[in-house]
């Protein structure tokens, strides 16, 4: 059993309550949910604290998504509860896992800064959702948040330094 969040990854997210039962959907990022052990306890943080849940059932919904019903999630308050948290799970349960991987990640993004093609403060990456073909940001702005495209074509630039990414952003969008 682990003790630390260093010792956990995130997987997935709870995008939404299923029904009145506590059947909530996830969204799973770079990761198959096939590859997730059933078997083995998953976690969702509450007041900062990894607290663990066995699966009582996993349905497979398209490609990057999944139904699940945990233990002690048993009505839609429940469910409810977690809406929007995280679902983590060992790294040592995590085949592929690879601590050095190369790249930025989009959950890397959460907290930078967007630009638009002029240079122009747009607003803060809060957020991302991994719509299969069509990955969105979620973007605070000063008129709210938005969501906002994550297309190879529209990214102009990515600043690690100052933690800023510049994007062609489609019209209409802001």
């Amino acid at each position: 059993m682990t003790g630390a969040l260093s010792d956990l990854l995130t997987v997935a997210r709870v995008l939404k309550s299923n029904g009145t039962e506590g059947e909530i959907l996830l969204g799973f990022r770079a990761f198959d949910p096939e590859e997730l052990n059933c078997m083995e306890p998953v976690y969702i943080v509450f007041d900062g604290l990894p607290v663990p849940f066995f699966v009582e059932s996993f349905s497979r919904r398209g490609k990057n998504r999944a139904l699940m019903r945990l233990t002690g999630i048993r009505n839609l308050e429940d469910a409810e509860e977690v809406v929007g948290k995280d679902l983590l799970v060992p790294k040592t349960s995590v085949q592929e896992y690879d601590d050095e991987a190369e790249g930025l990640t989009l959950e890397e993004l959460a907290g930078w800064s967007l630009r638009d093609a002029a240079g122009r403060e747009v607003g803060t990456i809060t957020d991302f959702e991994d719509i299969p073909g069509n990955p969105c940001l979620y973007v605070d702005t000063e008129n709210g948040q938005v969501m906002i495209p994550l297309h190879e074509e529209l990214i102009l630039s990515v600043d690690e330094d100052t933690r800023t990414l510049t994007m062609e952003i489609p019209a209409g969008l802001l």
